[in-house]
């Protein structure tokens, strides 16, 4: 699902039901303020106090953050979604926000089963029953994308089958285009705003989701996340039934285990908790640092714990990627803290960040400043007092005062081992999330400078040159061609001029119009100077008229200039 990109004004007439709705939420939950500093009750011509209505909560006594989730769990599946994902991303939330947006883990009403088994039925293209000789009515889990049964098959094999909410992908096109319009607003006149990118945050959220839309992608995840861990000790990967599986609809084998968290079950059952904790950060090392691939998602719902203190990772409908050169410069990372390496740690550090083309590059002897501080806080410890989620947000303050940002796929990694660790450390309270990353870290940076990698690099090298010597002869040669034929051209692109511009044309259109009204006023005297019917109350009506007109547009003038700062 991609969603077309229509005129900015367009998008509010098109989906004003919608709009309404999400906007008579926001005045619910106390956000009168954003919906008028937007001006969005022009687009919809409607009024705010209309709008508004009668409150039926109070919201007082709430945070600001505790309204943001009340108004999202309002609005729906997307806007849910939307926050889940949100609450993964304290690089773009403050921890209170992020903290109380992890609340909206698993709190979706199921649909019903009526739809369940029409959606099942016209995805498989057989009836129900010949499917699935039983089939429990109550979902086992409800999410805000799709819910999941327990089901049997004629073998007597117990499935899991996760089925989409219906007309969740047309709810999600409209509310994701809601949202891109809502983001540029915001972008455009709260100018605190600019610095968190709102538009790209929305366009990243529409990629994760739309992955997350198509069963068949997380039934090929589970495949190689099957694939690379093949023969991992303590790792048990459910089997998928590809021919039960569509888009919408995904079967795959039910695993009978304990959900992490789930402390009196994992009591009863005598399974050891150091072996948990200490197989559970194996597998994300391994993940992260040996293969690139891992899973994105790891709240407690989504880590059962088996027999013999066995692990199984479910739902894998967002998985991360790390490229080998982003594992490199991050174990590059990790050893110069280690080593206390102002000047390398931030070397590493820029290569693992980057700017967005506006922004200017960072002083480098006052990031290496902050990173010297940042290490002197958090490493001058001994490892078991440290704290990764405290350290990874202080770490995140610090890159976005330079105004670096962390790729997303690099803060998952970070957001994942961050909540291994916590859950490490409720099975096991001497837990060292450090001391078990050492050795993969080292592996890396091992690899990194090891005979066979450097001969590849090498080969990569050379092969990089003798392309571009190739090419060489012929780019010359067409941009002589260019030259001579005087269309060469250079483009200089001007930054922070835009605003000077923008005030400029401002200004321009204000005085032409003062001109055009100027000289209506003029025109208008002179008709009623000359007495040229037809007349009313002895007066021109032609003139009466052009007096009113002016009169119009000059006030119209005056309020424009008002409102945006004064003459």
């Amino acid at each position: 699902m991609t969603f077309p990109l229509f005129g900015f004004l367009e998008r509010p007439y098109r989906h004003a039901q919608r709009y309404r709705q999400i906007l008579k939420v926001l005045f619910k939950y106390g956000f009168a303020d954003l919906v008028e500093s937007l001006g969005l009750e022009t687009f919809l011509e409607i009024s705010l106090k209309k709008l508004a209505g009668d409150r039926k909560e109070r919201i007082d006594s709430l945070t600001r953050a505790q309204r943001v989730r009340l108004t999202l769990e309002e609005l729906g599946p997307t806007f849910i979604k939307f926050g889940q994902i949100l609450s993964t991303r304290s690089d773009l939330l403050p921890a209170e926000f992020v903290l109380e947006l992890e609340k909206l883990q698993d709190e979706v009403p199921p649909f019903s089963f009526e739809e369940v088994r029409k959606i099942i039925e016209e995805e498989l293209e057989n009836p129900l029953d010949r499917i699935f000789p039983e089939f429990d009515e109550r979902p086992i889990a409800s999410a805000s994308l799709g819910q999941v049964h327990r089901a049997r098959l004629p073998s007597g094999e117990t499935m899991a089958v996760k089925v989409q909410r219906p007309g969740i992908p047309e709810t999600i096109e409209t509310d994701m285009e809601i949202l891109l319009h809502l983001a540029t607003l915001l972008e455009n006149h709260v100018s605190d705003m600019k610095l968190y990118r709102p538009t790209r945050i929305v366009r990243e959220m529409t990629y994760t989701v739309e992955q997350e839309l198509d069963y068949t992608i997380e039934a090929s995840h589970i495949r190689r996340f099957a694939r690379q861990m093949a023969n991992e000790p303590g790792l048990y990967v459910p089997r998928v039934y590809e021919h039960l599986t569509t888009p919408r609809v995904l079967t795959m084998e039910y695993v009978f285990g304990i959900r992490a968290g789930d402390e009196e079950a994992l009591s009863k059952n005598g399974l050891d908790r150091k072996i948990l904790a200490d197989t559970l950060s194996r597998l994300i090392m391994k993940q992260v640092f040996e293969h690139g691939f891992f899973h994105a998602d790891l709240h407690p719902g989504n880590i059962f714990f088996l027999p013999q203190n066995v692990i199984c990772f479910l739902d894998f409908g967002m998985m991360g990627r790390l490229d080998r050169r982003s594992r490199e410069d991050f174990a590059d990372l990790v050893i110069a803290i280690a080593n206390r390496d102002e000047a390398a740690a931030c070397r590493a550090l820029l290569r693992l960040t980057y700017l967005d083309p506006e922004d200017e590059d960072p002083d480098l002897r006052v990031l290496q400043r902050d990173v010297a501080d940042f290490m002197d806080l958090h490493f001058y410890r001994p490892l078991k007092e440290l704290d990764l989620g405290k350290l990874l947000q202080n770490m995140l303050h610090m890159v976005s005062r330079h105004r670096l940002r962390f790729p997303p796929n690099l803060f998952m990694m970070l957001r994942s081992m961050t909540t291994v660790e916590g859950l490490s450390k409720t099975l096991d309270p001497d837990f060292d999330l450090v001391e078990r990353a050492e050795p993969f870290v080292r592996r890396v940076r091992l690899h990194k400078y090891s005979p066979g990698r450097l001969s590849e690099e090498a080969g990569a090298l050379g092969l990089d040159f003798l392309e571009l010597f190739r090419e060489l002869p012929g780019d010359l040669r067409d941009l002589l061609t260019e030259a001579k034929r005087g269309n060469l051209r250079l483009d200089f692109k001007h930054r922070g001029l835009n605003p000077l511009v923008d005030t400029y044309d401002r200004a321009s259109k204000r005085v032409a119009f003062s001109v055009v009204l100027a000289a209506l006023i003029v025109g208008s005297a002179l008709i009623v100077l000359s007495g040229v019917p037809p007349k009313l109350f002895g007066l021109p009506l032609i003139g009466i008229a052009g007096f009113l007109f002016a009169g119009v547009l000059g006030m119209w003038l005056m309020i424009s200039i008002l409102r945006r700062g004064g003459m």
